[in-house]
């Protein structure tokens, strides 16, 4: 116990775990028990959550919101990630830099533009998607190659590989770790937009619509369901991306112990 109060500290898995599992119990007991008044029962938010599934379509609402998201992720990883190896060569860093900075842009002005030069509903929201997560993976991606030190190059260099090689080697494989980490940690702005989008753009529905409806009826059991499936689901999402880059890259945690020393 003595070691959840230490700074620094880095208490045993079992105990941590337990130490999560104990606080979500008492916040669960919390609104149990003690509900604020404006705040939905707990047993209200399961029944809405059970005629969301039966009679209103949250399975497939949320199946569509999904398979938008990750193609707009696809699409924009690879943007993102062409972008972000051209830094390598110096003619083309004004090109990352204009597109990083393009994040301080709203994204309110620029649908009414996608929607004069796209014919339909689907490509303005996808292509609102692939905008508002390519310039947030270029400024996280861009920063990775950046990152690479001349031990690094010099290393390649002295193994005969050339400059060409040594890109290939050093950046594009030996980074691929660190992008995949750049992406789980953006895709939450895709998960996060598709709700807006939806709302803005209706003829395919999705889970943002649906939201919307159960938000515009004051259903505020429905909405604190969806939130919280929405939450749930981008958590597993992330959980996902994290064991996936364990398992694509067993040894990559060894480098980052390696920085810290």
């Amino acid at each position: 116990m003595q070691s959840l109060f230490t700074p620094n500290a880095h208490p045993r898995r079992a105990t941590f775990a337990a130490l999560v599992a104990g606080q979500l119990l008492f916040l669960l007991a919390i609104w149990l028990f003690y509900p604020l008044q404006i705040f939905p029962r707990l047993g209200e938010v399961l029944h809405a959550l059970g005629s969301l599934i039966t009679s209103q379509g949250l399975l497939q609402e949320l199946w569509a919101s999904l398979t938008t998201a990750w193609q707009a992720l696809g699409i924009a990883t690879g943007l993102a990630l062409c972008i972000s190896y051209l830094t390598a060569l110096p003619f083309f860093r004004p090109l990352a830099f204009a597109a990083s900075k393009l994040r301080y842009l709203t994204l309110t002005g620029l649908t009414f533009f996608m929607a004069l030069m796209l014919s339909s509903g689907h490509q303005v929201k996808l292509t609102v998607l692939v905008f508002g997560a390519t310039v947030y993976l270029v400024t996280g991606m861009t920063q990775v190659i950046l990152n690479t030190t001349q031990e690094e190059l010099d290393h390649a260099r002295t193994l005969g590989l050339g400059e060409w090689g040594s890109f290939w080697e050093v950046m594009v494989r030996g980074k691929l770790p660190d992008m995949l980490e750049v992406v789980r940690q953006n895709f939450a702005i895709i998960w996060t937009l598709i709700t807006l989008v939806e709302t803005l753009y209706q003829s395919e529905g999705g889970i943002g619509l649906l939201l919307y409806k159960q938000n515009r009826y004051l259903h505020l059991d429905g909405v604190l369901a969806i939130q919280l499936v929405i939450l749930a689901l981008g958590m597993a999402q992330d959980y996902a991306f994290e064991g996936l880059r364990k398992l694509l890259f067993p040894y990559a945690g060894l480098n980052d112990v390696a920085r810290t020393l």
